[in-house]
């Protein structure tokens, strides 16, 4: 690819090719969606080449929770970290600047995934793209942040199991998966809500429809937090449900605000003066009715 074709990737407002009915062929929503696919892969390939350079700064970030808890287990459990295999350092290394590119990157890949949505929505309902670009980057990062913060937690309940005469020897390639598995969990689980409330505004999902079933959706969520976290603590569990349970309630009043604010505009549509759709149907067909007799 050219360079003047890297660039037109990234053009401020891509082609958008709608019909006279305000819809898009096939052909042209594969064309966006492998445009978008390309500036996402394109931005992740620049990021793990900016991210290889802060590798130690990484490293160290990473390892902090480990180290954290390795301080807590002080005296009751010999903890040793390890790499195993010739290819492991640089594995490990390619796995954490990939990781660190898809969280840093967040914002951006999440804008695209909604910019391929929006087309699929009424004009009125397109001005939650903002809203989606400011709270859905945020969100992931929040998440993510949640999950950083319980992880020695779980880490010292995991490997607290072990027995005080044996040594504990944690391969880093293993400890780096449940790093990475938790973090993504977090930042993922945080974003549901999110999605909720845009199946809420693409008419999918109403306000009252999640009133009814906020119980069970409440249970599925602690459900969800426990199968979800990798480690079998409940403060783990509890520090993902809560937050989890609190936007969910939150994009629920917003729905119902939606919902109330899309039967308003509806309403205020209509004019008073003016004969209803069924009026005016029985209207024509009683006028009809009487051309018919007088003839």
């Amino acid at each position: 690819m050219s360079v003047a074709g890297v660039i037109g990737l990234f053009r401020a407002n891509p082609q958008n090719p709608m019909g006279d009915d305000g819809r898009m062929a096939l052909a042209d929503h594969l064309r966006e969606l492998r445009a978008r696919l390309m500036r996402v892969v394109l931005v992740l390939f620049l990021g793990l080449i900016v991210a290889l350079f802060f590798y130690d700064q990484l490293f160290e970030v990473i390892y902090r929770p480990y180290q954290i808890a390795r301080e807590q287990l002080k005296g009751q459990v010999d903890t040793k970290g390890t790499i195993s295999g010739a290819g492991g350092p640089l594995l490990l290394q390619l796995k954490m600047c990939g990781v660190a590119t898809v969280i840093c990157t967040s914002p951006y890949w999440l804008i695209q995934i909604w910019g391929f949505i929006v087309p699929g929505l009424h004009p009125h309902e397109r001005r939650w793209t903002r809203l989606f670009a400011a709270v859905a980057g945020p969100l992931f990062i929040a998440g993510v942040a949640v999950g950083y913060y319980i992880l020695p937690k779980g880490l010292e309940v995991l490997i607290g199991f072990a027995p005080a005469k044996l040594q504990s020897l944690v391969d880093f390639g293993d400890y780096f998966s449940f790093f990475s598995r938790m973090l993504l969990v977090f930042g993922v689980a945080f974003e549901i809500p999110l999605f909720v409330l845009l199946l809420n505004l693409a008419g999918i999902v109403s306000g009252k429809t999640l009133g009814a079933h906020r119980p069970w959706i409440v249970v599925g969520t602690f459900v969800f937090a426990a199968v979800a976290t990798p480690s079998t603590d409940p403060f783990s569990m509890l520090m993902l449900a809560v937050p989890m349970t609190f936007l969910f309630l939150v994009s629920e009043v917003i729905a119902r605000l939606v919902d109330r604010r899309r039967r308003k505009v509806s309403y205020d549509g209509l004019d008073d003066d003016l004969p209803s759709p069924i009026e005016d149907g029985t209207d024509r067909v009683h006028r009809s009715g009487l051309s018919e007799d007088e003839d």
